[in-house]
């Protein structure tokens, strides 16, 4: 046989060892992660649950979900063990990482310095018309049209559900 004909055998065999030793990468990073667990850190199981770890065995963990609640799972079904930051903000909503507790209403003070930001806004109040009229200001024009719009409204047929009077 000629090298032609075993190329493709060799690159072949060649991914699949690559693609089996990154596999064999990530489960030995799994279970050093399991392998890592201490009461009191939160974890997600693979079916998506949030708890905290009460005991470590070698093959089981012992969960506490809640008040009350206590789960064994197999060491295997823990999908990841969370930092205590990640863990308090996913299942008690407690932020640790913001800036500044004051969140703005628009980007605009993000953009702006105060002053720019404060004559803007004053600027802004005066000129802005939408184009909506008050009653006493409608022209003669628009009264008008809309005296003839209501007109016509009323001229049109009447629906019914089908009843009629004709026999």
């Amino acid at each position: 046989m000629s090298l032609v004909t075993l190329l493709p055998f060799i690159v072949l065999i060649g991914a699949m060892i690559l693609m089996t030793r990154s596999a064999k990468k990530k489960q030995q990073q799994a279970a050093d992660m399991r392998n890592q667990m201490q009461p009191g850190s939160g974890v997600r199981t693979i079916g998506g649950m949030y708890a905290t770890v009460k005991e470590v065995s070698e093959d089981t963990v012992l969960l506490d979900a809640g008040p009350g609640v206590e789960l064994l799972f197999a060491k295997n079904a823990i999908g990841a063990v969370l930092s205590d930051d990640e863990y308090n903000r996913i299942v008690h909503g407690i932020e640790h990482d913001l800036k500044s507790g004051v969140v703005p209403d628009d980007a605009s003070s993000l953009t702006e310095s105060d002053e720019s930001a404060g004559s803007a806004a004053a600027s802004d109040e005066t000129s802005v018309d939408l184009g909506k009229k008050d009653a006493g200001e409608e022209s003669s024009e628009d009264a008008a049209e809309a005296k003839d719009a209501a007109e016509a409204k009323a001229e049109e047929p009447k629906k019914t559900d089908g009843d009629s009077d004709t026999k």
